[in-house]
């Protein structure tokens, strides 16, 4: 959850840090004090696309920081997600900073290291769920939706059957469409096919045969001259200089016997020099033109030369064209029996993919009405009049996520049509239906850090208690492994704060300049009878003293609706 928030250079904000706890964290202050200003702050931190404009007067940048403290269950659950954005974990600590400049540009990083704005945005969304006025709700979201009944539902099992089903049938599909098509292509082209392997098969070329031909061509074609220079060459290796040369060095030897080892060198060129004269007399000898081999060859390497203009540029490129051709064309008929197996296959793998998504339906039925049922249980308690629908659309087509899409309507008001939860207008109303789902799927929520702004937008009174409630079941207390921030006007929903901050505004440096501060005991009296905006601060002070009071009650006996997640659905399985 989230530990502490850090701003420094925010519009109104120089420089302040927001400590928050497990449980209810509830932000007051004066209206234009800057407390959604904070809640802004969090949603840039969380990847929200920035403007200059933000910086505050004066400054280069804004600058804000959040920690995060991760429970070994909550690691174990994000470790996936985490990995895949190449996020490192110290100690169960996140620590994520953002910077804006008062040019415009954008820097991040998570844990010290330089990340994207992107990868901040994907890493918020599984940390914190915000919900105000102006942004987009995860609750909202067809996907969502239809996670959260799942979810309830207890459908775990059943999902991932329809997901692997669906994967399954996709896979058996892709490769009949692919066998399909490369039959088809094959047929077209099957003369060509033909035309190939023969044409290469008649040629029967031989890796390395055209080296072989150059080489004979060129002595067929320079055989009157290559016998020349090769008699030529005997004569020219004249033994005469030799002898010579065998006489002084036996003369040295007489002088000097340390010039003996000169002797083998001499052998030694005796004999190459024998067995080159030799071998240039033979080479002589067995060289003669031969005008018809020399066509024939010739005629060989036009043949191999158009085939490797064809089909290579290297002999190994042609045999391997034609092995390819032969292939394909062996595809003609093995297709057939091919397609007739994969078919069956096919068959058996929608018929499991129809039962798996018959057992998601089922599922999603069922939980549908419970879920309906305990969310309209509470909305009347948080002053909304309408009820909650949740609707099963049947696809024609059916998806990796079964058989129908799942969309959460409502009908605020009696005579009126329902309308899906992303339409309904009310910034207040919204926020209320958000909580309402809160309460039932605390258990089930994935997120840990939930902030609610605006939650109490065009409620009051008796309404605004029973919110507060609501607000304190969702978070859990200060031991429930969740927390809650909540920006509020009402005091009947800030004295069920299990932490509470007050946003103050002043002048600094002559710049209207908000601090955040701790209140407990006597200043926190004073805060909510503030709020209650009695003109007689006794009698305000009294009053925000029995508030408190009712609400420490509540909070040690709460055991109604209100006060704890909806009870999870009997298991199916």
């Amino acid at each position: 959850m989230l530990t502490e928030l850090r701003v420094r250079d925010l519009a109104v904000i120089a420089d302040v840090s927001l400590p928050l706890a497990p449980g209810l964290n509830v932000l007051t202050g004066e209206t234009g004090a800057g407390k959604s200003m904070l809640v802004d702050a969090l949603s840039l931190l969380l990847g929200e696309r920035a403007s200059a404009d933000i910086v505050r007067p004066g400054a280069q940048k804004t600058v804000i920081e959040g920690a995060f403290e991760l429970t070994s269950t909550t690691l174990h659950r994000l470790a996936p997600p985490l990995a895949a954005l190449g996020v490192e974990v110290d100690d169960g600590r996140l620590v994520l900073k953002r910077e804006i400049t008062a040019e415009g540009r954008s820097r991040a990083w998570i844990n010290g290291s330089p990340a994207t704005v992107s990868v901040l945005a994907q890493l918020g969304a599984l940390l914190v769920d915000l919900h105000g006025q102006h942004e987009t709700q995860s609750l909202l979201r067809p996907d969502a939706q239809r996670d959260i009944l799942d979810a309830y539902g207890d459908a775990d099992v059943e999902r991932v059957a329809v997901r692997d089903a669906h994967e399954r049938l996709r896979e058996l599909e892709r490769r009949d469409e692919e066998l399909k098509a490369r039959r088809e292509d094959v047929q077209r082209k099957a003369d060509y096919l033909r035309h190939v392997v023969q044409e290469i098969e008649r040629a029967a070329p031989q890796t390395g045969e055209d080296e072989t031909l150059e080489t004979e061509a060129k002595r067929l074609a320079h055989a009157d001259e290559l016998g020349r220079l090769a008699r030529d060459l005997e004569q020219a290796l004249d033994t005469a200089g030799l002898a010579r040369a065998a006489k002084l060095v036996a003369g040295l030897e007489r002088l000097d016997p340390s010039t003996g080892k000169w002797r083998e060198l001499l052998d030694a060129a005796f004999a190459n020099v024998g067995e080159l004269a030799q071998a240039a007399r033979a080479y002589a000898a067995g060289i003669e033109a031969d005008p018809g081999r020399l066509a024939a060859v010739q005629q060989r390497r036009d043949t191999l030369f158009r085939l490797t203009q064809k089909y290579g540029p290297t002999l190994p490129d042609v045999l391997a064209t034609r092995d390819r051709s032969a292939r394909e064309l062996d595809l003609l008929d093995t297709a057939d029996l091919d397609l007739r197996h994969i078919a069956e296959q096919r068959d058996a793998a929608a018929a499991e993919f129809a039962r798996a998504c018959a057992a998601l339906s089922a599922k999603r039925q069922r939980g549908a009405a419970r879920l309906e049922q305990a969310v309209n249980a509470l909305l009347p308690a948080l002053g909304l009049g309408g009820r909650i629908g949740v609707g099963l659309q049947p696809r024609t087509t059916h998806h990796a996520h079964g058989a129908e899409d799942v969309t959460f309507e409502i009908q605020l008001n009696v005579g009126m049509e329902p309308r899906p939860l992303a339409k309904v207008a009310s910034g207040g109303e919204l926020s209320r239906l958000m909580l309402a789902l809160k309460v039932v799927l605390a258990e089930h929520d994935a997120v840990s850090t939930l902030v609610f702004d605006e939650v109490d937008q065009g409620i009051g009174g008796e309404v605004g208690g029973r919110v507060g409630e609501a607000l304190a079941g969702v978070a859990g207390g200060r031991s429930g492994g969740r927390q809650a921030l909540v920006i509020t006007h009402l005091p009947q929903i800030a004295v069920f704060a299990d932490h509470h901050l007050v946003v103050a505004k002043g002048a600094k440096g002559g710049i209207a300049t908000s601090d955040v501060q701790v209140v407990t005991g006597d200043a926190r009296t004073r805060e909510l009878a503030r709020m209650l905006g009695d003109a007689d601060m006794g009698t305000a002070l009294r009053h925000a003293e029995q508030l408190l009071k009712t609400a420490s009650a509540k909070s040690a006996a709460r055991s109604g609706t209100l006060s704890r997640p909806a009870s999870r659905p009997p298991s199916h399985h």
